[in-house]
C-alpha cells in the first residue's frame, strides 16, 4: 500500500492531467466551432486527450526514476505528466511554438524530453521497440534502469508489440509493457477485433508474466506495478500489465462518437479514478489537503498554457533545420522551377 505522501503525489499528477486535458480542449476548440475546422484555431490538427486514463500512468510512474525510459502512444499527456516532462515546454510544443520540446515541429503526438527519458509517437505500437532497445542497453550497461512502454488495447495485435514481447522475453530484458484498455480502438469495440478479453493473456505465448487490473484504481495499479517494475529492476525480466481505463472524451477532439452507446459514455463518466483516489485519501484523514492540491495543479496548468501562448512561433526557415542532417550552405534547395531530375 502506498504511503500518504505517495497517494498525494499520485492524486496531484492525476488532477493535473485531467485539468490539463480539459483546458487543452477549450483552447483547441477555439475557432473550430460551430462548423468544425481541424485546421483552425491556436492548435491546428488532431488532438487526442486522455481524460479518464490517469490512474494507469500515475500508478506505474510512481515507481520510476528520471533515468528510466518511458514511451507513450498518441494519447500521451497523462503519461508525460506522471513521468515529469517539463509542462511548459510540452505545452509550447502542442501550440507549435519555438520553445517547445521539439521546437514546435512535433506537435502533441511526437513529444521528446531527454531530461526524463520520455518520448511518444502517433504510430500504433511504435513505442514498444524503442522501449525494448532502452532495456537492452540498460542490461548491457549492467545498470538497474528499466523501460516502460504504454500502449492501447487496439495495438496488441500489431507486429511491433508482439515482436517486442518476444525479444524482451528471449533476452530477459528489464521492460514493462502497459496496455491501457479503454475498450475502443478509435471507433472499434475491442470484441470486434480480438477474442482475448484479458489482454494480459498475450504474455502466455512468450513465457512472461501477464497481469490485469480490472478497474482504473491508482492504488491497485501502484501495487501491481510495484511487482512488475521491481522484477525488471532486479534483473528478473519483462512483464505485461493491462489496466482497464475509461475514455471520457472522443478518440480525437471533434469526434462525434456516433458509434458509442450512450450507456458506455455514461459509465466512463461515472467510474472516475480521481474520485476513487480522493476517497482513499479521505479514509487516511487528509481530505483537507485535496482542495489545496487541486488548486496548485490548476494554477500550474494555467501558467503553462499562458506561458506557451506567449512564446514565439518558429521562423519559416526553421523548417529546413533538424531534418536528418543540415545541408551545406551552398546546397541548392528545390524550388518550383527546379526540374525533378536535376542535379539537386
Amino acid at each position: 500500500m502506498p504511503s500518504v505522501n505517495q497517494l498525494q503525489e499520485m492524486y496531484e499528477q492525476m488532477v493535473t492531467a485531467r485539468y490539463y486535458e480539459e483546458r487543452l480542449q477549450e483552447e483547441y476548440l477555439e475557432g473550430k466551432q460551430p462548423a468544425f475546422d481541424i485546421s483552425a484555431g491556436p492548435i491546428p490538427g488532431e488532438l487526442h486527450l486522455a481524460a479518464g486514463q490517469e490512474a494507469s500512468a500515475a500508478g506505474v510512474c510512481a515507481h520510476l526514476r528520471d533515468e528510466d525510459t518511458v514511451t507513450a502512444p498518441h494519447r500521451p499527456h497523462h503519461v508525460a505528466i506522471a513521468k515529469g516532462v517539463d509542462l511548459k515546454r510540452m505545452t509550447a510544443e502542442i501550440f507549435g511554438r519555438e520553445t517547445g520540446l521539439c521546437k514546435g515541429k512535433g506537435g502533441h503526438m511526437h513529444l521528446f524530453d531527454p531530461d526524463v527519458n520520455f518520448a511518444c509517437s502517433g504510430i500504433i505500437a511504435e513505442g514498444c521497440p524503442p522501449a525494448v532497445g532502452a532495456a537492452l542497453a540498460a542490461k548491457k550497461r549492467a545498470s538497474d534502469d528499466v523501460a516502460v512502454a504504454f500502449l492501447g488495447e487496439g495495438a496488441v495485435s500489431q507486429g511491433g508489440f508482439l515482436e517486442s514481447l518476444n525479444l524482451a522475453s528471449v533476452h530477459d530484458l528489464p521492460v514493462v509493457f502497459v496496455v491501457e484498455d479503454n475498450d475502443w480502438a478509435i471507433s472499434m469495440p475491442k470484441e470486434r477485433v480480438t477474442d482475448v478479453e484479458n489482454g494480459a493473456q498475450r504474455a502466455d505465448g512468450f513465457d512472461l508474466p501477464g497481469v490485469r487490473v480490472d478497474y482504473d484504481d491508482a492504488v491497485a495499479v501502484y501495487e501491481t506495478a510495484a511487482d512488475a517494475v521491481g522484477r525488471a529492476r532486479t534483473g528478473n525480466g519483462p512483464t505485461l500489465l493491462e489496466v482497464q481505463v475509461h475514455r471520457r472524451m472522443g478518440h480525437f477532439m471533434g469526434d462525434a462518437e456516433g458509434y458509442r452507446p450512450e450507456e458506455d459514455s455514461e459509465r466512463a463518466q461515472r467510474l472516475d479514478s480521481i474520485e476513487r483516489l480522493a476517497d482513499d485519501l479521505r479514509e487516511r484523514d487528509v481530505a483537507d489537503d485535496l482542495d489545496a492540491i487541486r488548486e496548485r495543479a490548476e494554477e500550474r496548468v494555467d501558467d503553462a498554457i499562458e506561458w506557451a501562448k506567449e512564446q514565439p512561433e518558429p521562423h519559416p526557415d526553421a523548417a529546413y533545420e533538424d531534418v536528418f542532417a543540415n545541408p551545406p550552405e551552398n546546397w541548392p534547395r528545390r524550388s518550383a522551377t527546379t526540374p525533378s531530375g536535376g542535379d539537386d
